[in-house]
């Protein structure tokens, strides 16, 4: 709903995002920026994945926030851990979402000429 969720500022910003992202579809969108150093030659892409979470029980919510983990992670979860039980389905890339889309940076790469198939 055009809402950009970036990191929590605290426990209770987590629960916040959390619940708003419970039951739901949302988009993680993934910026990759690559500079050839030789030629000055910048090449930018985004990934955008769709992730639907399951309804969340709110004492689930408060105990994946009690291990810390969405503290330190825009939208509030990792997908790469605890929060992949969350997780009922993703459209897109599974690296964007914990951070690199790699598919995207290999194509990026070959696009550059350094990476040759």
């Amino acid at each position: 709903n055009g809402v950009i969720y970036g990191k929590p500022a605290n426990n209770e910003d987590a629960y916040e995002t959390l619940c708003r992202l419970s039951g739901r579809t949302h988009e993680v969108h993934t910026g990759v920026c690559l500079l050839d150093a030789k030629t000055g030659i910048v090449s930018s892409e985004d990934s955008v994945t769709r992730v639907t979470f399951a309804k969340l029980a709110p004492s689930e919510i408060r105990r994946y926030i009690e291990t810390g983990d969405p503290l330190d992670k825009a939208g509030s979860y990792g997908i790469q851990g605890m929060a992949r039980m969350f997780v009922e389905r993703v459209e897109g890339s599974w690296d964007s979402v914990m951070g690199l889309p790699t598919a995207l940076v290999r194509l990026m790469l070959i696009d550059m000429g350094y990476y040759k198939l």
